[in-house]
Order: C-alpha cells, then structure tokens, then sequence
C-alpha cells in the first residue's frame, strides 16, 4: 500500500479529512523549501503537493506563476525539486510528496529516468498538468511500476468518459478543480461542489480532494464537509509572499493551523466514502 492510500486509510478510519497543501519548490528561495515543508507538517498538512516551476504554466493563475519565476530565477530545476525531497524524506517517512507540475521538465529528463529518480528521492506521487488520462497510459504505467501514483485532475467540465480515463489510469486521490480557470480564482460554489463529489467518488474509486478557490477556514470547512480532502496552494504561496524575511515558516504553520482546526472541526457524519 503506498504512503498517500495509507493517509487516506487512517483519515478515513477517524472520519477525517487530508489537508494538501502546496507550495513551490524554490519560492521564496531555494534553501527555505525544506523548512516551509516542515512548518506545513507542522500546520497539519497530511500530504504535501510541491511544484516543479515551469515557465509557461498554462493552469496557475498570477500567484503561482509569480512564485514559479522567482523559482527558476534562482536556479530551481526538477532535479534540484528531487534533491529536496531527498532530504524531506531523511527526516521524515510518513509524510506524502506530490510532485505536481508540467510535462515539459520530465520529457526532457526522460519519462523512465525521471520515474526512477523520483522513487529513490522518496517521491509518492506526481500530477502533471497538461497529460490528459487518456493520452498518457504509458506514462501511467511507468510511474506506478516505480511506486509512484498518478493523479489527474478532474473539472466542473469533466465528461463521464473522463471518468473512466482516469480510474483506469489514475491512482492515489483525485483533484477536482472546483471552478472553470486558473489557480487562486477568487469564487467557489460549495453546493456545485457538493453535487459533484459522490458521482465522481462513485465513478473513480479514489478520495476526492478539491482545490481552486479556498482560500480561509471558512471555505476549507465547507468544502471538508462535503469532499476527501481539501487542497490549499495560491493562499499559502501569498503568506509567504507577505511574510516579512525570516518569518514565512511561523506564518505559514499558524495560517495551516486554522485549517487543520476548522477540518477537525467538521461533525463526523460518515460523509466521507
């Protein structure tokens, strides 16, 4: 059983709900990636999604692509990201890492060295954005022979084919891209949401997490209640942004602690599958 199924499992078992926040590796600087990803497992995070910043991000909205090029102005690269979670994963085994990025980086590191070189960094699963399901077998195949899961978005457009593209490639947990646009889009719609979730936790057989658009306890709560787990990125990245020097790790932790808390705070009725 992999490292994310086993978060999920235990979750699950205690009626709670995976808080997956993400950051970029290499923003605000590269030495302080490390020490952003303790302070969100210190914040509570169960598993952590870690850019690869890429210069043309179709997907992320102005926050996140700022962060990217300030990334890769100081020299971040995949490999550099795999370095990093080399030494995330000496100090720390039971947390999951999701690389989540383009295609264009592993493409050019080559789809098996890649696979190989994220599963002896510890790596436990990778999104890629722009490899559709049905386009990407191979790939599919490839990361989940090196033990890593990949996990596909889904959206408010998702066909019912889509669906079953992604159960039969996809693995770990699915992100439901709540709204129609890019990254850190301002309005979530919480019944929308609600409506969609079960039909998709029905048809692909893995927890939901859903993210774009929450942005506080309030909406992390409400999206909780109704989805496996909730994924948190463009709001964490403006914490650090606005952070004065030195304190981007303690803002960061008390900013995922009011997450973590309004989670917990949700009752235990038996939504989740």
């Amino acid at each position: 059983m992999s490292r994310i199924q086993t978060v999920f499992q235990r979750l699950q078992a205690d009626s709670r709900k995976a808080l997956i926040p993400f950051i970029t590796a290499g923003f605000p600087a590269p030495e302080m990636t490390l020490p952003l990803m303790r302070a969100l497992v210190d914040g509570g995070a169960d598993i952590i999604e870690l850019g690869v910043p890429f210069s043309d991000p179709m997907a992320d909205g102005p926050t996140i692509q700022r962060a990217s090029e300030a990334a890769l102005a100081q020299g971040m690269s995949l490999r550099k990201v795999l370095d990093i979670v080399r030494s995330f994963r000496s100090e720390n085994t039971d947390t999951p890492v999701v690389l989540m990025g383009y295609a264009n980086p592993i493409e050019a590191m080559g789809i098996d060295t890649f696979a190989a070189a994220a599963q002896a960094a510890g790596v436990d699963g990778v999104l890629v954005v722009d490899y559709p399901p049905e386009e990407c077998v191979s790939f599919a195949r490839v990361a989940k022979a090196a033990d890593l899961d990949p996990i596909f978005l889904l959206a408010p457009t998702s066909t019912e084919q889509r669906f079953a593209d992604v159960a039969a490639v996809g693995s770990g947990y699915i992100y439901y891209v709540s709204l129609k646009g890019v990254t850190g889009s301002a309005k979530i719609d919480i019944d929308e949401v609600a409506r969609r979730i079960p039909g998709i936790r029905a048809a692909v057989g893995m927890p939901v997490g859903v993210g774009f658009g929450i942005r506080d306890a309030q909406s992390a709560q409400r999206v909780g209640a109704v989805a496996d787990a909730v994924v948190i990125g463009s709001r964490i990245i403006e914490e650090i942004e606005l952070s004065p020097r030195g304190e981007e790790t303690a803002r960061v932790t008390a900013f995922m602690r009011e997450i973590r808390s309004a989670l917990d705070a949700i009752p235990k009725t038996g939504v989740n599958s």
